[in-house]
């Protein structure tokens, strides 16, 4: 188990749950950074499906030294807990003066779960913007689709590129709309990936000392702009059952929206009146 400190806070669960990312900028250290880089050139052996994350990697590896850190232990365990499998990962490369660019997309058929799988990205160098980077649209991880339905899409309002510093990480939610945009540059690009999957309940795995912060309903209830307004509601109640399910809690509600449409009494008249 990882030092509680180095745990996520309910404010940074809540806007997981929300944007479908969270990002850390140059948080890994430059000797990971340029050892990274050398093994990326010599490609990363992977490990089978399904397998513990502790077994996936040689001890001696960077990518096992670099899932040791202290802080990206806690952002693994606060969102799939402290042994998740190995999904699969993959290295992005880019080349220099690339113009073919990414389809749209999100990382899985239509799943319907309510827990999770994340994706890990590593950015062993710094990224400018017309290095192109991974391109996200928060929040568009409650919208299911198979894989590249939405690959006609170009330029959503509120997207974000991953414009960072060297050592800098992306933790994605599996379902969020992405891609990789072209690189422009003369210089390679590279981006690691990796996809986790939980083994146990998915409740109250974080910090949860500020869980009654006021800040968190506000993260929840926030509006993306690539969203028309009803159905930005829909969106807000998917957060939130979301969120009773991550807390444990089945009576929160965000806005009184799950309160309405779950208000089914079954007392009689005569039952109130005796």
């Amino acid at each position: 188990m990882v030092d509680r400190s180095y745990l996520l806070n309910s404010r940074q669960m809540a806007s997981f749950v929300a944007d479908g990312y969270l990002r850390f900028d140059g948080v890994v250290p430059d000797e990971i950074n340029q050892a990274a880089m050398r093994e990326f050139e010599q490609g990363v052996k992977g490990a089978p499906y399904g397998t513990p994350l502790r077994d996936a990697y040689p001890q001696d590896s960077t990518i096992n030294k670099l899932l040791n850190m202290p802080l990206v232990q806690g952002i693994i365990e606060s969102l799939v807990g402290p042994n998740p499998l190995f999904d699969h990962h993959a290295i992005h490369v880019r080349q220099a003066n690339e113009s073919a660019a990414q389809h749209l997309h999100g990382d899985a058929v239509i799943d319907t779960r309510t827990n999770f799988d994340i994706q890990l990205m590593y950015f062993p160098h710094a990224i400018p913007l017309e290095m192109g980077g991974t391109l996200l649209v928060p929040g568009t991880q409650y919208r299911r689709i198979n894989e590249s339905d939405i690959g006609r899409y170009q330029n959503m309002r509120g997207q974000i590129p991953m414009v960072c510093e060297a050592g800098s990480l992306l933790v994605l939610h599996h379902g969020i709309w992405h891609c990789g945009r072209h690189n422009t540059t003369g210089r390679v690009r590279y981006m690691f990936k990796i996809r986790l999957n939980p083994t146990v309940r998915q409740v109250r795995l974080w910090n949860t000392d500020d869980l009654d912060d006021p800040e968190v309903g506000r993260i929840l209830s926030k509006h993306f702009p690539w969203a028309e307004g009803a159905a930005a509601r829909l969106d807000i109640m998917n957060r939130t059952r979301l969120w009773q399910y991550l807390t444990g809690n089945s009576a929160y509600d965000t806005d009184y929206w799950w309160t309405r449409v779950e208000n089914t009494p079954e007392v009689t008249v005569e039952e109130v009146a005796a």
